[in-house]
């Protein structure tokens, strides 16, 4: 069985992100780039997958500039066998369009009977593109996955409702997303980190993968910084801040 997981870099959470105010892109030079951890999740599962099942191939899929590799070479040293870095100036910003219809493509070209990627990234937090390449593939879609299991050319899973529980299943190939009730990533040992060096990487152009020049973009008109954060109101109990503070909560329909 060949598992591709989809991994993103992105600006490290435990940090401040900002937005470059003069292209509306975000800034990724002024943090430390990261894989994000919910793509780690996913890694994590598949390499459960092949530890308990001989045979399984991963691979780390990303699409990013230059430096998008050192998330890639996290991966192998996780564990996955390689990867393929999808590497290109035409696509530098590109939106959700644009990106779910590259990935398709570059799975066409390599290949898998499971696609697992994170329900969202932290970076965009649109939660669209794995639904995206589905649609591309006219694959089906198990989003949103709190568990799942890979047995016998299907895939099954539990995902988590505001009403409780539904249990989902398909047959391979398929999309499946995981969520952060997934197990978090493992550390990658000495062995693995020594041994990424030496596993495949394979960069891809978007005019190897044959994508339309057309394909949609998305243009920020305007951006404008976030003001700080002012000073909350304070009431002060002089026999009138119970009357105060339900007015309060009325005018400002939180109640």
């Amino acid at each position: 069985m060949k598992i591709v997981v989809l991994v993103k870099q992105v600006p490290d959470t435990a940090e401040e992100r900002k937005l470059d105010l003069a292209t509306g892109q975000l800034d990724r030079e002024s943090a430390d780039n990261v894989i994000d951890e919910i793509n780690e999740r996913a890694l994590e599962s598949a390499l459960r997958i092949k530890d308990a099942n001989k045979g399984t191939e991963v691979v780390a899929m990303t699409m990013g500039p230059a430096e998008a590799s050192q998330a890639l070479r996290k991966a192998l040293s996780m564990g996955a066998d390689s990867g393929v870095h999808i590497l290109d100036d035409f696509l530098e910003g590109a939106d959700t369009g644009r990106t779910a219809a590259t990935l398709a493509a570059a799975l066409r070209s390599t290949g898998f009977d499971v696609v697992l990627a994170g329900n969202e990234s932290t970076d965009g937090r649109a939660g669209v593109v794995p639904a995206m390449v589905a649609e591309h593939l006219q694959l089906p879609l198990l989003g949103s996955l709190i568990s799942t299991e890979i047995a016998d050319g299907a895939v099954s899973g539990v995902r988590q409702g505001e009403g409780g529980t539904l249990n989902v299943h398909a047959g391979l190939p398929a999309i499946i997303t995981v969520t952060e009730r997934f197990p978090e990533a493992r550390f990658p040992n000495f062995k693995g980190i020594l041994t990424a060096k030496r596993k495949p990487v394979t960069t891809l152009s978007s005019s190897e993968l044959d994508v339309p020049a057309s394909a949609s973009r998305t243009v920020v008109v305007s951006t404008v910084e976030r003001p700080p954060r002012a000073a909350g109101r304070k009431l002060i109990d002089d026999g009138t801040a119970a009357s105060e503070l339900a007015e309060f909560l009325v005018a400002n329909r939180l109640v």
